[in-house]
């Protein structure tokens, strides 16, 4: 009797520590899942792998035609989209060497405006085979050696003039004539002229990277060079004959002169600044210079000084062939300036329409 009883005390004993060994291990799972819970929450949502994404780069095909005969010159296939009008070209020169990419001009159709050299192909392609015509511009200089050859003549031609060669005019007359200062001021005042413009297309004017046809080369050489030679030969014939006014004219003339050649060149350069250039550019606005203060007043004050320093120059030499020379320069330069004005009326929001294009208040 007492051993059954022991034995029943001993399964008692052995239940309850199951029991409580079960309940330990299910109190340990019972952690463990709720902090693998709380770890699968706080790592949020599954996401899945980003796929890759492969760029599609969309290619043309450039048809390209003869624009007088219309028959085809070539194909050129896999052009991508951020090619330019520039790279059409030289792809065209490979296709076909001689075709130079300088002197050929390329158009949409036939009469059209040449496209430029920066625009893209995606910017005037309608579907994926682009047709353009190709007319050869004849042979081409760049705009670099155009402007140095314009300022280089009238600077020398002048020069000779100066000099009074005897196969221009009568060595025993220049010799018996004394000069005026006027012609010396002149001299002084036409080379500071030229030589100032060809420093600045050195050093401060961005010149175009692109060529013009060599026609446009003498057509303005033969302008510059034919009006220096007249005015060079009138102000320095030993029979000519000072301003009316004596030397309060030609001193009044002379300041006047310098005074726009120095606002001349002060606006060019800040017209070179970066800021001022390019398909980002702002205008210019005036600063602590007095000379970009004519900013105030027309939107191109380079043409504005410009004028003004060939209207002193002809109020100082009182000859004819300077003032034909300033008339024409004046309608010209108004031209310009017209179309620049409208440029910047269009482009820059903030632009004061108020302003003139050339002469304050009135151009």
């Amino acid at each position: 009797m007492f051993k059954r009883h022991k034995s029943l005390a001993s399964e008692r004993k052995r239940a309850l520590l199951s029991q409580r060994a079960t309940r330990f291990i299910l109190k340990d799972d019972m952690r463990n899942f709720h902090f693998l819970s709380k770890l699968v929450l706080s790592a949020g949502p599954l996401r899945p792998t980003p796929a890759v994404k492969h760029s599609k780069t969309t290619h043309f095909e450039i048809e390209i035609l003869d624009a007088q005969t219309r028959k085809q010159i070539c194909i050129l296939d896999k052009v991508t989209q951020s090619s330019t009008i520039h790279d059409v070209k030289q792809k065209f020169h490979k296709a076909c060497p001689k075709w130079y990419p300088s002197r050929v001009g390329l158009q949409l159709e036939c009469g059209g405006p040449f496209l430029k050299d920066y625009v893209t192909i995606q910017s005037i392609a309608a579907s994926s085979i682009v047709t353009l015509y190709a007319t050869d511009l004849g042979q081409q200089v760049s705009w670099t050696t155009v402007f140095l050859a314009e300022y280089t003549g009238p600077l020398l031609i002048y020069l000779l003039f100066y000099l009074r060669i005897p196969c221009i005019y009568d060595g025993k007359e220049s010799a018996r004539r004394l000069r005026h200062p006027v012609v010396h001021l002149a001299c002084f005042c036409h080379c500071i002229h030229y030589i100032r413009y060809l420093l600045e297309t050195l050093f401060v004017h961005k010149v175009s990277a692109g060529h013009t046809p060599l026609k446009n080369l003498i057509m303005s050489c033969a302008f510059y060079w034919g009006f220096t030679s007249w005015i060079a030969y009138y102000i320095n014939h030993p029979l000519y004959t000072p301003p009316s006014f004596g030397n309060r004219q030609i001193t009044v003339s002379a300041i006047n002169f310098l005074i726009c050649e120095a606002g001349n060149h002060f606006i060019n350069v800040m017209l070179s600044h970066p800021n001022h250039t390019g398909n980002n550019a702002c205008f210019p606005s005036p600063n602590y210079n007095p000379f970009t203060w004519m900013f105030f007043l027309v939107s191109c004050p380079n043409y504005t000084y410009e004028i003004g320093s060939w209207i002193s120059f002809t109020v100082m030499t009182q000859t004819l062939p300077v003032g034909i020379f300033t008339l024409l320069m004046s309608i010209q330069m108004s031209l310009w300036a017209q179309k620049k004005h409208k440029i910047y009326l269009r482009k820059f929001n903030s632009y004061i329409h108020r302003k003139s294009a050339m002469i304050p208040f009135i151009l």
